[in-house]
């Protein structure tokens, strides 16, 4: 995997284009799978989880699942990066914003009453725009999501560039904590059809996406 450096300032509007658009795909991605309510992605499945479990607010548990994350991600590192960790909260609050916003659009619109066969092909293509917006973010690398962020440090610090392996071990801490709190509960929510296909495709379609989607982008600045 080809690694460039972000120093030619001619470079940056035309990063920040990718960056913008990408943040557009994952937030409609995200959206659609929301709005959908036929599973979440793993690591919003496990903080529903935990905050059925201890009856806190889901954006509280949000808020800590990704800070957690955030120092999970520096100790893999294994150095303090200021710009690392101020983009990843810039990212989780106005990601977050973006998403409530257009889920609540697509339920006004009534997505949510079609027929399931199309609204099974509507998830799963909601999961293939966050795949290929994490594909798009994580090489212009400006800031990310924590998770996603995690998933790149262990792509090429760990795994030699493989994402598929990458993404399957960052969603081994949110399958941990769902098989925790269903231990104690007896009960699992926002698991289905959705969460399964992330789980075993997620990855796969990021490599796929890091080929045929902008293939002259590459890894920029990369921090790991």
């Amino acid at each position: 995997m080809e690694k460039k450096s972000l120093s030619k300032t001619s470079e940056l509007p035309l990063m920040l284009g990718y960056f913008v658009f990408s943040i557009f795909l994952n937030s409609l991605g995200n959206a659609l799978t929301v709005s959908l309510n036929l599973g979440s992605a793993l690591w919003t499945a496990a903080a529903v989880n935990v905050a059925h479990a201890t009856a806190l607010q889901l954006s509280w548990i949000l808020f800590v699942e990704g800070f957690l994350v955030i120092l999970l991600n520096l100790f893999l590192v294994g150095h303090l990066s200021v710009r690392r960790v101020v983009g990843n909260l810039i990212f989780m609050v106005s990601f977050s914003y973006l998403v409530g916003g257009l889920s609540g659009e697509l339920v006004t619109l009534g997505i949510g009453n079609l027929a399931l066969p199309l609204r099974i092909v509507l998830d799963c293509v909601g999961i293939v725009l966050i795949a290929t917006a994490i594909s798009i973010y994580q090489r212009v690398n400006l800031i990310m999501h924590p998770c996603d962020d995690l998933m790149q440090i262990l792509r090429f610090k760990f795994f030699k560039g493989n994402p598929s392996t990458a993404q399957l071990v960052s969603f081994i801490p949110p399958i941990v904590a769902i098989g925790v709190v269903f231990g104690f509960t007896q009960q699992i929510f926002a698991l289905n059809i959705g969460t399964i296909f992330a789980l075993i495709f997620q990855g796969a379609l990021v490599g796929i996406a890091d080929q045929r989607v902008f293939p002259t982008l590459r890894h920029h600045d990369l921090e790991i």
